[in-house]
């Protein structure tokens, strides 16, 4: 049995520490439900903050890669539409030049064509020497392709793609040849042979090496398609592994919510009869 005492009341303390671990707890369950989230301090789980913490840095780090890679998309799409016009530019050249070919032509006309046909090689050179991306000149022969991080995070090297754009330079050479070859403004002596190789053969390499560059380039782009694919699969995987450790449990957390709302009321109201069991000693005074 215990005894009666005025200077200890433990029934009392007993229910000031329940009271207090009650109320602790719906803090906890409250903080949680107002943010959503399971761990909201390093107290909550320790080992479960770093593994999220990491994850978290996982997922921004594979956001950045489909950003960068839809960067190098657009990169590449500059580049492909530049090439594009140029191929319109050279199919065109291709035609003077056989055109030029004819003897039925005056000298009016052969020099209309030449006149027609050094604006095309020349829109060519302009498109060589400013086609640029965010100050980035693309075909300036000192960039052959582009390098970045695609794939996501390390570990590893397999973060880094490259995609090679190619150089222009080649194709201009082979236009630079194809001018060499005229005499004066007569369009008509493309045909005639140049170390063996007329003007309008070198256009067509010209054409052919861009046709190659186009090809290098869509197989670039298709690339980093698959490459942001594949990111944002791994990213929505990873930031589901993050919030089964992060995020609250609304349902069990309503629950602890109700439950210790529940205990506090029944802790205060047990803690007031410990308090009121003292008072029975005045009884013993009063007989």
């Amino acid at each position: 049995m215990g005894s009666f005492s005025v200077l200890n009341n433990i029934p009392s303390l007993n229910g000031q520490n329940q009271l207090y671990t009650n109320n602790l707890n719906l803090s906890v369950a409250l903080n949680r439900l107002a943010s959503g989230k399971r761990i909201n301090t390093g107290a909550d789980d320790a080992a479960g903050l770093q593994i999220a913490d990491s994850l978290r840095g996982n997922v921004m780090a594979l956001n950045q890669s489909a950003r960068n890679a839809a960067d190098g998309i657009s990169f590449l799409q500059i580049a492909d539409g530049a090439l594009e016009q140029v191929t319109s530019l050279l199919h065109r050249a291709v035609t003077l030049a056989t055109e030029a070919e004819s003897e039925i032509l005056d000298q009016n006309a052969k020099n209309a064509l030449d006149k027609e046909f050094r604006a095309l090689l020349s829109e060519i050179n302009r498109i060589k020497t400013d086609t640029n991306f965010n100050g980035t000149i693309l075909f300036d022969g000192k960039l052959d392709g582009i390098n970045g991080a695609f794939a996501g995070p390390p570990p590893g090297n397999s973060d880094s793609l490259e995609i090679f754009v190619g150089d222009m330079s080649r194709t201009t050479s082979y236009v630079s040849v194809a001018i060499g070859t005229f005499t004066g403004s007569d369009l008509m002596s493309a045909s005639i042979s140049n170390g063996g190789t007329t003007a309008l053969q070198h256009l067509k390499s010209g054409l052919a090496h861009i046709s190659g560059m186009r090809g290098s380039i869509g197989a670039g782009m298709n690339r980093l398609q698959a490459a942001i694919n594949v990111i944002n699969v791994t990213s929505m995987n990873t930031l589901a592994a993050e919030s089964g450790i992060r995020d609250a449990n609304m349902a069990a957390e309503i629950s602890n919510l109700t439950k210790y709302q529940i205990l506090a009321q029944t802790g205060m109201a047990a803690l007031a009869q410990a308090n009121s069991n003292s008072q029975n000693i005045l009884n013993l005074l009063r007989s």
